[in-house]
């Protein structure tokens, strides 16, 4: 067994029927590309309608003197989600919503004060967004588009993006910042842990709401299967959300660091090494998956310098070499190819 260093795989993991350690985990400096060699289709002819409301301006605007009344005037100009918002956001019922409400406006001002200081203009967010519906409805013409986009301040353990028949909803309370002073208090960090947090940037709006979209559209039914067909699902998505954002930064789509993205790259073939020689790929085992499929400040086995979720990396390497051998194939097709079949026909191999 190789020594350990802060470049290697871990020396020491808790894992079944591990052989040895591979290789080394490398890393260089250079800033993650967006989707270099690839030519995005023009979109700027297709029309999307999308229409940017500031629900968290008329909630927090409420007479609290008068709460009857104002929640009617709500309901009457927001009628869907102002339900959705109390009775599955807010968590609220009819019996007990006057005091929730009451309770909330005055636990939640100063971070809606705050929020209307960190997005007084969402035009850029609703550029980006708009982007990407064109390129949905480019791909998939016969989705229904999303036709508002609203904006929403919730309890900071509660959602950070929805989506209705309608509407795409983003939650600006896990959008503030990653140094924004909540995030890094005790109780913050017990629910958002720094590796979580560092991506509640404004950027990450636009790549959460069209994951929602894949999501709608192809709901994932990877869990529970052999680990490599959960990694080339996971491939199948990111590949799938860089041509609907083919403008964004890798490091936004994985959600991985600059440093974890190249180093990654680097390393793809001792990553993939590493899976068989410890006869991983066919596992189904979820103490097994898990740590190679959930998100976390690093991949435990490959060492403190890795990413969390590294299988959605091989994933992607596997679909992206699957897609050169076949480059008609649409995405459609793509998203409805057997992950098993993709990854044989896919003979990846990284040099």
């Amino acid at each position: 067994m190789q020594q350990a260093s802060p470049f290697t795989f871990a020396e020491h993991f808790n894992l079944p029927d591990m052989k040895y350690l591979v290789s080394v985990f490398l890393f260089s400096f250079l800033l993650a590309s967006c989707h270099p060699g690839k030519s995005a289709p023009d979109v700027s002819g297709i029309s999307v309608n999308l229409q940017t409301i500031r629900f968290e301006k008329d909630f927090f605007g409420i007479d609290t003197l008068h709460l009857d009344a104002s929640l009617q005037q709500l309901q009457n100009s927001q009628p869907g989600f102002t339900k959705d918002f109390l009775y599955n956001i807010l968590g609220t019922s009819p019996d007990s919503a006057a005091k929730d409400i009451r309770s909330f406006i005055r636990t939640y001002e100063s971070m809606y004060t705050a929020s209307q200081k960190r997005f007084p203009d969402f035009s850029k967010t609703e550029a980006a967004v708009k982007k990407g519906l064109q390129y949905v409805h480019y791909y998939f013409p016969n989705y229904p588009l999303p036709e508002k986009l609203i904006t929403f301040i919730g309890p900071i353990n509660s959602y950070g993006n929805i989506i209705t028949p309608k509407a795409l909803a983003v939650g600006l309370q896990l959008y503030m910042g990653s140094q924004y002073p909540l995030y890094l208090t005790e109780q913050g960090q017990e629910m958002y842990p720094l590796f979580v947090s560092r991506r509640f940037e404004p950027e990450y709006i636009p790549v959460n709401c069209m994951k929602n979209i894949i999501d709608d559209m192809f709901p994932n039914n990877s869990m529970g299967k052999p680990l490599v067909q959960q990694m080339v699902e996971s491939g199948k998505r990111l590949y799938l959300l860089n041509l609907l954002l083919p403008e964004t930064a890798d490091t936004l789509t994985t959600g991985y660091t600059e440093k974890q993205l190249e180093g990654c790259r680097e390393s793809e073939r001792n990553i993939w090494s590493f899976f068989i020689q410890n006869d991983m790929l066919f596992k189904n085992d979820p103490n097994l998956t898990r740590d190679y499929m959930n998100d976390g400040p690093n991949t435990a086995a490959l060492g403190e310098a890795s990413p969390g979720n590294i299988g959605q990396f091989v994933g992607w390497q596997i679909v992206q070499k699957w897609m050169e051998a076949h480059p008609d194939t649409q995405p459609a097709e793509l998203m409805k190819k057997d992950p098993g079949q993709l990854f044989s026909e896919a003979r990846y191999k990284p040099k």
